[in-house]
């Protein structure tokens, strides 16, 4: 039986999305070679409440429903034939002894060198071009170095697609007047379904109109209703973030920012003044990282400030520390601006526990949503470039249309290693602003600038890819 391609998979593929093994197939017109070691580490990751654990149950299922079509040996090699849905074959390919020493080599190289050892072999079995997919640049490497054809599973996805979500046109001074209300397409014939901000500068002046596009029809900002707030937006990026934060038009909010940009600040800043004014009843701040992915389960859901809360929501935390400090030193300015007198730690605490209890502030851990249903909550996902999409797609499935949802993330800060720039649900969810929506009204926008410091944004510029 001939296939188009013969892909050897490495673990982190099907750890990513147990149904890449289906993609990949495609209809079964590919060959999956799956060696041994791989279905050994899926085995280990099967226990817990991880992502990772539950897409290793979810291949374990798959394979259950699987029919063994022949098993053959060659040299040291034996081969399984397995058929799954009739049409995605996969050839399960063991090894009693791998030529990889054992005593000296850590057990995750051991595993890649066994996994490229059955790539090797497969490649002379089949007599095809073998090609190893792996999200893993050090297992690609090693796969190269063997004169192995290798890919991550979507490199032919780069930089497909130019995030231009703030836009600048120039106008003629007598065009302003007409601005508001109008159609965005009399102004910019090129405008796209995720061109959400507009920036009008006024030809042979300084003056500059901000707008957000609404029903492609131009809604010029408030910026003295946008900036009467706890946290004060800086940019007109910032700006742009929160007067979308606040509009009620927008029920899901995208945010790629850079640390620093004020992402979390402004988010829960008008989160506070939108259940202060009874627009939802509570808060709920979802994160998802490396410590969630290794103790979440630990964690659950907490209502309420406790130790855990605070060990596993700093960002959070660190928010709403900053916000009490920033909303005092405010007031205090009104009535003594000459003599403003820092609050003590303990009275930072105890207004702290204050504002979660009077806002219903909740932080859940995203293996406790599944079976749950969010209602009336102006609800945070922070760290979405630690999230796969079945992650995701699980979390905005739990919270229903009363709910505005803001998610927010940094490709810059990966952590989770059965992700990447191009796989997690960051990424899957800027892409798919391209696109009009008829479900949700969506906002997406980028903060490039570093707010947080000069030592922040320092770090920023030498260890950001250019």
């Amino acid at each position: 039986m001939s296939f188009d391609k013969y892909y050897v998979l490495d673990t982190n593929i099907l750890l990513e999305d147990a149904n890449n093994i289906f993609k990949l197939s495609q209809d079964g017109t590919n060959l999956i070679i799956l060696p041994e070691t791989v279905l050994d580490e899926i085995d280990t990751k099967k226990s817990g409440f991880d992502e990772i654990n539950f897409q290793a149950r979810e291949f374990a299922r798959i394979l259950e429903n699987s029919k063994i079509n022949f098993s053959k040996s060659q040299d040291e090699y034996k081969i399984i034939r397995l058929t799954i849905n009739e049409n995605t074959n996969i050839d399960v390919i063991s090894k009693d002894t791998y030529d990889v020493k054992t005593n000296s080599t850590s057990l995750n190289i051991i595993n890649d060198r066994k996994i490229l050892e059955v790539a090797s072999f497969a490649k002379e079995y089949y007599q095809k071009d073998i090609e190893f997919i792996s999200l893993d640049i050090m297992a690609r490497t090693r796969a190269i170095s063997l004169d192995i054809k290798t890919d991550s599973l979507t490199a032919s996805e780069k930089g497909e697609f130019d995030y231009k979500f703030v836009k600048e046109l120039t106008i003629d001074f007598n065009q302003q007047e007409y601005l508001d209300n109008e159609e965005i397409i009399k102004f910019d014939k090129e405008h796209e379904a995720h061109n959400y901000s507009y920036c009008f500068k006024i030809k042979s002046s300084d003056q500059v109109i901000l707008a957000t596009i609404q029903n492609k029809r131009i809604r010029l900002l408030d910026e003295g209703d946008v900036r009467n707030q706890i946290i004060t937006p800086l940019n007109k990026e910032q700006l742009f973030f929160s007067n979308a934060l606040l509009n009620h038009f927008y029920n899901v909010l995208i945010v790629e920012a850079k640390a620093g940009s004020g992402k979390t600040l402004l988010a829960l800043s008008a989160a506070l003044r939108l259940v202060r004014q009874k627009n939802y009843q509570r808060i709920i701040y979802i994160r998802n990282s490396v410590e969630s992915l290794d103790k979440g389960e630990d964690v659950g859901y907490l209502p309420g400030l406790e130790e855990k809360f605070k060990i596993y929501n700093h960002p959070l935390m660190d928010s709403l520390d900053y916000i009490i400090r920033s909303d005092y030193k405010k007031k205090k300015s009104k009535k003594n601006p000459e003599n403003i007198q820092e609050l003590d730690e303990s009275e930072v605490s105890a207004r702290i526990e204050q504002l979660i209890t009077n806002y219903s502030i909740e932080t859940m851990w995203v293996g406790e949503m599944r079976g749950r249903t969010l209602s009336n909550a102006f609800v945070i996902i922070d760290e979405a470039q630690n999230m796969s999409n079945k992650t995701m797609q699980m979390v905005l499935s739990r919270i229903d249309n009363s709910c505005k949802v803001v998610v927010l993330g940094s490709n810059k800060q990966i952590d989770n290693f059965y992700v990447n720039k191009y796989t997690n649900s960051l990424t899957t969810l800027l892409k798919a602003t391209r696109h009009e929506n008829s479900l949700v009204n969506t906002f997406a926008i980028k903060l490039e600038k570093v707010l947080r410091g000069p030592i922040t944004e320092w770090a920023e510029q030498i260890f950001s890819n250019k």
